[in-house]
């Protein structure tokens, strides 16, 4: 059992009027660009966290029937926090004309799996991975970090959802409650997601460390809110986290073929490269671009045995990015941070 502590300092109520102008993590990212290209159909997206609002009316239609680990009725399309909704916005959230909240991947399906009550207590994080696994999820989202004593369980769930050919998603961590990439995002394997700020630096909020994969938008964030209204948070690596696991969703629905490590591998060779040149401590991999990961040649890629090299520090290969014929080499070589053990009791908590 995971005793969950929700912290969302800092996230409002927002107006309904204009959402969409506000969404400015869209034109950052040049989502409409890339959505002329795919926009998520055919990929079913687990979101692990508070439940998802399914009646939201940006989110009706996308929501699926769920789980709920403790359970409450309502499949997991009930939610009392508001957290797991705003992170369904982002992810997969089709509007309603231009005015309401549009997600990264429209036409991807949510999953929601309830392991967080509305107070954030709650429990079966690596539980609620297994079940969505076994339900279709294609793609994990965990917005959610902590873990110490029980990281087994939940690490058991991440490597199940591996084995499976399952691309897991996790919040690195703020700085309100870290110093370092959090478990599980630590995890080997799991792609680790930092936050930037609308000039495309790295957020103060989040925390650094070389577990860091890619980064993503995490400030002043619109997206969708309890009761068919909407949300803004002033900084976390959950929204950019979501995010990820919207573009992932992209890149499954543009190329159904590719195996988990394959898709991962597209997504930190067409990041931009920010900071150091190649992997570093602020930006992992770099910013996300979800029109390069849907476009760029990759050599070798859907070849037998292509993507699936691994070595004890890393399990993604090291992919050649061909982009106008320029040859980009790209070694991951993220590394594992230590996950804080706790005496008393372990906390798991969204970001």
């Amino acid at each position: 059992m995971v005793a969950v502590i929700v912290s969302l300092s800092g996230s409002t109520a927002a107006s309904a009027d204009s959402v969409r102008d506000q969404q400015w993590h869209l034109k950052f990212l040049d989502v409409s660009r890339a959505q002329e290209i795919a926009k998520g159909g055919g990929v079913t997206i687990a979101v692990i966290d508070t439940g998802v609002d399914s009646e939201h009316p940006d989110l009706r239609g996308n929501v699926l029937d769920g789980f709920d680990v403790n359970g409450d009725p309502g499949a997991g399309r009930v939610d009392k926090n508001g957290h797991g909704t705003a992170m369904a916005g982002l992810i997969a959230a089709h509007g309603k004309g231009p005015d309401g909240a549009l997600g990264i991947a429209p036409e991807a399906r949510i999953l929601p799996v309830q392991v967080l009550g509305p107070t954030g207590s709650g429990a079966g994080v690596g539980e609620g991975i297994r079940w969505a696994v076994d339900h279709g999820a294609r793609v994990v989202n965990l917005s959610l970090g902590g873990g110490g004593g029980t990281s087994a369980g939940i690490g058991s769930g991440i490597d199940y959802a591996r084995s499976r050919d399952v691309v897991v998603v996790a919040a690195a961590g703020n700085t309100d409650r870290a110093r370092d990439v959090e478990f599980p995002a630590n995890k080997p394997g799991v792609v680790a997601v930092g936050g930037v700020d609308k000039q495309g630096n790295d957020s103060a909020t989040t925390v650094k460390g070389e577990a860091l994969v890619v980064c993503a938008p995490s400030e002043d964030i619109m997206t969708t809110g309890l009761e068919g209204k909407y949300r803004r948070g002033d900084g976390g690596t959950s929204s950019a986290a979501a995010i990820v696991s919207g573009v992932v969703a992209l890149i499954r629905s543009k190329f159904p073929q590719l195996t988990a490590e394959q898709v991962v591998n597209r997504l930190t060779a067409t990041a931009t490269d920010k900071g150091d040149p190649g992997h570093d401590r602020l930006y992992g991999w770099g910013i996300v671009d979800p029109v390069k990961a849907l476009t760029a040649t990759l050599p070798g890629e859907g070849q037998p045995g292509s993507g699936d090299q691994k070595n004890e520090t890393h399990p993604f290969r090291t992919p050649v990015l061909l982009l106008g014929g320029a040859a980009v080499a790209v070694v991951l070589v993220a590394g594992l941070a230590l996950v804080a053990i706790r005496s008393l009791r372990d906390r798991v908590s969204p970001r």
